[in-house]
């Protein structure tokens, strides 16, 4: 027997089992998400990667700039929002596909700062003056930021507070604005200061829900996607098991 054609035999059929042990058809999705969603999305995007072979590109920023993006197409596969009006936006103006949107996740919005002795857990230093700078996200780009603002009308606060305002872009400025002690304290989301349900540092008080409507944040898949069985994988995996037990581990709570 030719030891040369066996030799080559057994190496064709080595090669075929380890394309087989591979993941199929593994693709790539291109996120667009709400910045305050980054922690849970990096663990989520880990076992996603994990368990499919799928790689995910994600991008963070605020949901109103990553809506003005989309509609001026930008190759994004999926919307991760921080609510759910863009999302359906995005559904009636035949930019995404309407069966795949859903909400994923309820947010909390907590009131927050690095001090930790500065924030009580009724709010109540918003009636002091015992600070200067109190931060937000704009309330034009990010709906963290419209749920802040109806908070301090609630309080009948929103006016009086102009002057003290600073404003981020999105979620993440706001807590750096914070973290960095720009601004003594801060409405952001719970998401961004709790990690395995603990708060980490600082004190906080958390908003109560009545105080704001709900922050429910949706995702979609966009018209167009490139991959969309990659697509439509994430999303499913997002409102699998695995995927809510981290959410719930960063205090949102679950539809």
């Amino acid at each position: 027997m030719d030891m040369a054609l066996v030799r080559g035999a057994f190496a064709a059929l080595s090669l075929s089992f380890a394309l087989a042990a591979a993941p199929a058809c593994a693709g790539e999705v291109r996120a667009a998400v709400a910045a305050n969603f980054s922690a849970p999305m990096e663990r989520i995007v880990s076992l996603f990667q994990k368990e499919t072979g799928h790689a995910v590109k994600v991008s963070l920023g605020s949901s109103g700039k990553f809506y003005a993006q989309i509609r001026n197409g930008a190759p994004y596969d999926l919307f991760i929002a921080a609510d759910d009006e863009l999302p359906k936006k995005l559904v009636q103006e035949g930019r995404a596909v309407a069966e795949t949107r859903f909400v994923y996740a309820v947010g909390r919005l907590v009131l927050w700062s690095l001090q930790p002795d500065l924030v009580d857990d009724r709010g109540q230093i918003l009636n002091r003056n015992g600070f200067s700078k109190l931060a937000i996200a704009d309330p034009r780009l990010a709906p963290y930021g419209v749920a802040a603002k109806e908070t301090l009308e609630k309080l009948t606060m929103w006016n009086a507070m102009q002057r003290k305002l600073v404003k981020g872009e999105n979620i993440t400025q706001t807590y750096q604005f914070i973290a960095t002690e720009n601004a003594e304290l801060g409405f952001v989301a719970l998401s961004q200061i709790m990690q395995d349900g603990k708060v980490t540092k600082g004190s906080w008080w958390l908003v109560p829900p009545e105080m704001h409507k709900p922050i429910r944040q949706g995702a979609v898949l966009l018209a167009g996607t490139q991959d969309a069985e990659a697509a439509r994988a994430f999303l499913a995996f997002l409102k699998g098991d695995k995927a809510r037990a981290v959410m719930r581990g960063y205090g949102y709570e679950l539809p």
